[in-house]
């Protein structure tokens, strides 16, 4: 059966290891508050937005300037009806070269069209990643939630690719 989890790519100009740096810094382009590690093997961090949707993630996986993938230990969203969905997912991060640029596959594997948050989960991860997530690797500066939770609403969907 075909993979139905949300993916999202971009293509850059950047090196793997300036991809890399974007991914392991979260506070950056996906949300600033954010507690814990967010960097090596075996790190933690907790992440929460409002009273709307917070989390726990583990970082499973980690190989430099190729691949960071995330475990969710723990997950609450306000708006589903299963509070924990996200719980046991995986947020992945895969970074490769492509001619003299650099692929960033974005995958939350888990995260499938018959769950309850898919449509708004989809919206706001599409955002992070093609947005912000972009906007950190090619200019220095993404968007993230900020501490008083300002959520952009800016999707960028000419840097989407399959």
């Amino acid at each position: 059966m075909e993979n139905q989890s949300f993916t999202a790519t971009l293509l850059v100009s950047q090196t793997p290891e300036e991809v890399f740096a974007a991914v392991t810094n979260p506070r950056a382009w996906w949300s600033e508050e954010i507690e814990g590690g967010t960097a090596k093997l075996n790190d933690e961090f907790y992440y929460h937005y409002r009273d709307v949707h917070r989390c726990t993630m583990k970082l499973v996986e980690v190989i430099p300037g190729k691949k960071v993938v995330w475990h969710v230990l723990d997950n609450y969203f306000s708006f589903t009806e299963d509070q924990a969905e996200w719980k046991d997912t995986r947020p992945t991060f895969e970074i490769s070269k492509e001619g003299d640029k650099t692929r960033l596959r974005f995958t939350h594997q888990g995260l499938v069209p018959s769950h309850e948050c898919y449509e708004i989960c989809h919206n706001a991860w599409t955002n992070y990643i093609t947005s912000s997530m972009y906007d950190l690797i090619t200019t220095g500066k993404g968007r993230p939630n900020t501490k008083e939770g300002n959520e952009f609403e800016t999707t960028r969907p000419d840097r989407v690719s399959s």
